[in-house]
């Protein structure tokens, strides 16, 4: 499969990277600035700058499935985390990208909930999510907990609601990588969070809610 990772230069997105280097898929880095590329020249991989804020077709076209792992980091969430998001789903729409695989966040399909400093984001990530989901593309949103920087341990929970928790950057890659080629995740929403199952076994039966 010929993946194209949005947000590449990211933590998690280079995290992805690594992961993407060491299966039979084959990547492109889609990253904002020439400078970044040089960052990612250690993957076996193309690498296409396209930013969020503007047209991405041309980086777009040509790729089976999209892993979506941009973010603003709070500097733009309309521009970036919303717009930008919708924007690569309907480029993916338009050029017959047929798998897309979204890195949301917990409680975004619940905003007003969290604490006032997420909202605005979650909004944001909220709307994203409800566009890819109103889509003829075959997606799976992923929303894991805090991320934190520590190794994978290649074990997680999921399921459509967690309590709040945390989860490395590291398995939340090896989450959307393994999302990719199994089924049960197709047109699926859901949490993650640090568990005792593997990514795999957890994927193939997110429960309803834990």
């Amino acid at each position: 499969m010929n993946v194209l990772v949005a947000g590449a230069h990211g933590k998690v997105g280079q995290q992805i990277m690594d992961v993407l280097d060491r299966s039979d898929h084959d990547a492109t880095a889609m990253v904002r600035t020439d400078s970044y590329a040089s960052d990612l020249e250690e993957y076996d991989a193309e690498t296409v700058v396209a930013d969020l804020t503007e047209d991405v077709s041309h980086a777009v076209e040509g790729h089976d499935a999209i892993v979506f792992a941009a973010g603003s980091s709070g500097e733009d969430v309309e521009g970036v985390d919303r717009d930008g998001a919708i924007g690569m789903i309907e480029a993916a729409e338009e050029h017959g990208v047929g798998r897309f695989v979204m890195l949301s966040a917990m409680n975004a399909d619940d905003p007003e909930s969290s604490p006032d400093a997420l909202e605005d984001y979650l909004i944001a990530k909220q709307k994203a999510d409800e566009r890819l989901q109103a889509s003829d593309l075959t997606y799976t949103i992923v929303r894991p907990g805090a991320l934190t920087d520590e190794s994978a341990t290649g074990e997680i929970r999921a399921a459509t609601k967690l309590d709040r928790g945390e989860i490395t950057r590291a398995d939340v890659a090896r989450t959307l990588v393994a999302a990719l080629d199994i089924e049960e995740t197709y047109g699926k929403t859901f949490e993650i969070l640090a568990g005792d199952e593997s990514i795999e076994a957890a994927l193939e039966h997110p429960t309803e809610k834990e």
